[in-house]
């Protein structure tokens, strides 16, 4: 079940969910569950080692908002826009992991433009862009640890909701069905 705390921003966390999932499918399942809570104008940081599924998680965000395009890793074009199927909004889809500089670095993806109709997901935006926005996700992928032939493809997901968008305790208990 969701639980209040502080996120990892300090105290103005509102809302936190902890979700174990065990397969690549679960971790598209999550995002598809995430998805159903967002809005235009949502900022979503994920963090989380190489591999960990944060595209994984982005695909099942992009399947649940209806997005059109393959969700694949920016990687190497940094961004990546996925407009709309309906009259959803389009999902924005950011790799930060080679930006060492913060928002003036990534001032040239216009992420404060595509921000207000769009959901923008940043992978590796922590400490990078939280600037953008006073209400956001934050998305926090763990292998589990344990015998590694059993908890393989085991992830802990911490899910905090940070500012007023979130400030109900159970802003996130809509995750609970997807772990």
């Amino acid at each position: 079940m969701p639980q209040p705390g502080p996120g990892p921003q300090g105290p103005e966390a509102a809302a936190r969910a902890r979700i174990t999932v065990d397969s690549p499918g679960a971790m598209q399942a999550l995002g598809r569950s995430i998805a159903g809570l967002l809005r235009p104008g949502d900022l979503v940081l994920l963090t989380g080692e190489l591999g960990a599924g944060k595209t994984t998680l982005t695909r099942g965000l992009g399947e649940g908002l209806g997005v059109r395009g393959a969700v694949t890793s920016p990687t190497f074009v940094i961004a990546r826009v996925h407009p709309p199927l309906g009259t959803g909004p389009a999902l924005v889809h950011v790799d930060a992991y080679r930006l060492g500089g913060g928002l003036d670095e990534m001032e040239d993806l216009d992420l404060d433009v595509s921000l207000p109709e769009s959901v923008v997901v940043v992978e590796w935006g922590d400490g990078k862009v939280e600037e953008l926005s006073d209400d956001r996700l934050h998305v926090v992928i763990a292998r589990a640890v344990g015998h590694e032939e059993v908890l393989d493809d085991v992830r802990e997901v911490t899910v905090h909701g940070v500012g007023a968008r979130w400030a109900a305790p159970d802003a996130l208990a809509g995750l609970r069905a997807a772990g």
